[in-house]
């Protein structure tokens, strides 16, 4: 067997694919907490990258009948991964890499800014048409029914946002695989409009809760009941988010490849095996004899057949996987590597030096700034990969040369 079970009082099991890899109590106390809820079907599922998050478990696969809990999917809805094989090899890439990176950082808008009456850097100030078309075609009628319902939503970074990479573990990366082919792959999702959305279900939960007189392990796993005016619009608002998401990381892929393009002076095809996955979602499927929701939070989908991406922190490897469709795991792998110290901790624990060192072959911000993601922060991905050897099959490896950051 390749997992743990880990038994709930009074709840179901969880079952834990985490032999080999560090898993921190509170981590384990806050599954414990999920799988007391009454409407989990089956098992709480936990990923090897599986760490303390808010309310829920980072690296948690809830499935639900007849409740959604908003702090499970988290505040930032549809982040997740894509990544492009391109037709370029390693000996078309320049010694120097570092104007790579700046032409990227240049096309992309990252990072944030806060100033009074000044542009947040993060964010487009006048809208390219790449952005405003799919803003207006896609999203843009959607939003306004859920900005009618909730007022609270309309004013936040929503359409200036679409299209940027944002800050913590968000980036770009220029890759190599194990053919010396060039890859592009970023990490994004719903930006600023996403956190709004989450946090304010999250209340609105939470209030629901203290009307019925609900209490919980822990405040955070407020949830909305199946049918209720709020249940509805959340599953509304997330599925917009998700598509949001998606076509966050569209347009950054899109502008990325127009950016390496022009700084190698060459077109670059970019359309080779691309994949595009969430790992902060809920979706509909269909599991052991039910229809449940499926909250993965800090999870990729792994159904057989399926691409996955799940990546290391920015120096080590990351990997583009297929699910093996393994039911246990609800069809599910890992999204990450998972951290092992918090940012605060990794800021006091390594030092500019370990971090430069430990980023020496990758072309990178090496400031004090970035060390709150620095390799060190993160588990090792080797052992996050054989513990779920039974969930997907490495496909390609990837070892970064050029990472962009906010």
């Amino acid at each position: 067997m390749t997992y743990e079970v880990i038994s709930a009082d009074n709840g179901v099991p969880i079952k834990s694919w985490t032999v080999g890899v560090p898993f921190e109590d509170q981590a384990r106390q806050q599954l414990k907490n999920i799988a007391t809820l009454p409407f989990i079907h089956k098992w709480v599922a936990a990923m090897p990258d599986v760490h303390l998050g808010k309310g829920a478990t980072i690296g948690s696969v809830i499935p639900t009948i007849g409740a959604v809990i908003p702090a499970a999917v988290g505040v930032d809805i549809g982040c997740g991964m894509m990544a492009v094989k391109t037709d370029l090899m390693a000996k078309d890439l320049p010694d120097n890499l570092a104007p790579l990176r700046a032409a990227i950082e240049k096309a992309v808008p990252h990072g944030r800014s806060i100033s009074r009456g000044k542009r947040d850097k993060g964010a487009w100030n006048d809208l390219p048409e790449m952005v405003s078309q799919p803003w207006q075609l896609q999203l843009a009628s959607r939003f306004k029914v859920l900005t009618d319902k909730h007022g609270v939503l309309k004013n936040t970074n929503n359409a200036n946002h679409l299209g940027t990479l944002g800050t913590g573990n968000h980036f770009i990366e220029i890759c190599l695989d194990e053919h010396q082919a060039v890859w592009v792959m970023l990490h994004s999702g719903s930006r600023g409009v996403g956190n709004r959305i989450g946090t304010h279900f999250i209340e609105l939960a939470k209030k629901d809760m203290q009307r019925m007189f609900i209490n919980l392990p822990d405040k955070d796993l407020a949830y909305l009941v199946e049918g209720a005016d709020n249940f509805n619009d959340y599953v509304e608002a997330v599925e917009w988010a998700q598509d949001y998401a998606r076509i966050n990381r569209q347009i950054m892929m899109r502008n990325t490849l127009d950016a390496v393009a022009q700084s190698l002076g060459r077109p670059v095809i970019g359309e080779v095996e691309a994949v595009n996955c969430h790992h902060n979602y809920v979706n509909r499927e269909h599991h052991y004899g039910k229809n449940v929701l499926l909250t993965r939070k800090g999870a990729v989908s792994a159904r057989k057949g399926e691409l996955g991406i799940i990546p290391g922190s920015m120096g080590a490897k990351s990997f583009i996987v297929r699910g093996l469709g393994n039911e246990e795991s609800f069809c599910t792998c890992s999204h990450g590597a998972g951290r092992v110290m918090s940012r605060t901790e990794a800021k006091k624990r390594v030092s500019l030096a370990e971090h430069v060192e430990a980023t020496k072959a990758v072309e990178c911000r090496k400031d004090a700034e970035v060390v709150d993601e620095t390799p060190a922060a993160y588990k090792n991905i080797e052992a996050v990969m054989a513990a779920q050897s039974d969930l997907v099959e490495i496909v390609y490896t990837l070892k970064q040369v050029v990472c962009v950051k906010g």
